[in-house]
This record gives C-alpha cells, structure tokens and sequence, in this order.
C-alpha cells in the first residue's frame, strides 16, 4: 500500500521547513534511497539545491535539478517543479503546494508542512486526496524546532 506522510513543524519559517527537508534527504540517501523532490519553482528548486550542498559540514547527498532530461545515474536525488519521472516515483518530498502529478505511482510521499495557514490549508487537501487514493497516510507533529 502507498504511504504518505505528514510532517508538520511548530515553526511557521520556511527556512526551518527546507533544512528539515535537507535533513529527510539525507536520511534517506544514508539508507540508499534517492528520489524525486517537488518544489513550486525553479527559484525554489535551486533554493534547496544550494541547501544540499551547505546545510550540514561533512554532509554529501548526489542530487541535481531536473528540467526534463533524465541523469545518467539513477541514485541521485532529483529537485524540480516538473512532473516526477516514473524512475523517481518510489520516494517523493513534496515541497510544493500540489499533488505531485501522477502521485498514485509513487510508493511514498513525505509531506513537510510548517505552522502557517498558507502551508497547512493546502496539506489538508491533499491529505483527503491520498485517503481517496488509498495511501496510508499518517503524521508526526514536530514538537521542537528543527536542530
């Protein structure tokens, strides 16, 4: 059964909401996963490309920003406001405000929401949309702020 799932931070910053996401990136990539991660532009799209590089001293995630032409390698995070590739549906993190296009094929969806209306209203509706669907939703209230 597909997942989805929600984080939702105490913080209304965006930037907390973003080092959060590079921190699930990275999470992800230490225990081999890559994926497909949606943004609302490319502005943004390079915002969390550049965060990849410097959020964390040490820290190395492969990644690229997607414009529609497919890496030769398949183990790098790709970051764009497109459709997610059919190779990269197995993890999506939705940053965007949308439903990830074609969001039935992926396998699981991390959702990272912060505290603001502007953020939350959005999540709401698609979190009814992914119970539509079938997924397996669940969320995690992040109680402190992001470290």
């Amino acid at each position: 059964m597909p997942q989805a799932t929600f984080y939702v931070l105490q913080s209304d910053s965006q930037q907390e909401r973003f080092a959060f996401a590079c921190k699930l990136i990275e999470k992800a990539y230490r225990s081999g996963q890559f994926g497909y991660v949606l943004t609302d532009s490319t502005a943004q799209s390079q915002l969390i490309d550049n965060l990849l590089w410097t959020f964390r001293a040490g820290s190395f995630i492969p990644h690229q920003q997607y414009s529609g032409e497919l890496p030769a390698l398949e183990n790098v995070f790709l970051i764009g406001s497109m459709a997610v590739p059919e190779s990269w549906q197995t993890l999506v993190i939705n940053l965007s405000h949308q439903i990830p296009q074609n969001f039935p094929q992926a396998k699981r969806i991390l959702e990272i929401l912060d505290n603001s209306e502007a953020t939350k209203e959005p999540g709401r509706q698609r979190w009814a949309q992914y119970k539509q669907a079938g997924f397996d939703v669940t969320k995690h209230d992040l109680d402190k702020a992001v470290d």
